[in-house]
């Protein structure tokens, strides 16, 4: 049974596995997060970076992400308030729609004006 961690995380992939899928360095993968050209977030007490693959389109990072970090950087979010903001249901039921969602359906600009809320 999975732990509520890889629960919570599961739609995330670890940093060497997307840097060897995206055919880069894992350093790559990290300087694109320090710029703000990915989302990650840490398990507590991990010092493992895991990335959502909502994020990305045909394996490269959708164009959105870039906007909704500064955003969110804007916001004083850090790293896994962004990550609850963007997974967190937008309804009253368990199965709502998130902000990752609408950011799938190319929705961009309602999930930047959502982040910049906080």
């Amino acid at each position: 049974m999975p732990s509520s961690t890889e629960s919570r995380y599961a739609d995330c992939l670890p940093g060497t596995w997307l840097a060897e899928r995206l055919a880069v360095d894992p350093l790559k993968i990290e300087a694109m997060r320090r710029a703000g050209e990915l989302i990650a977030v840490r398990a507590p007490g991990s010092d493992e970076w895991l990335y959502p693959a909502w994020q990305l389109e045909g394996w490269k990072p959708r164009h959105a992400v870039t906007r909704i970090t500064a955003a969110g950087r804007e916001a004083g979010l850090d790293e896994t308030r962004l990550y609850e903001l963007l997974t967190a249901p937008l309804g009253l039921t368990g199965d709502a729609a998130r902000l990752a969602d609408l950011l799938a359906d190319g929705r961009e600009d309602e999930v930047v004006a959502a982040v910049r809320r906080g």
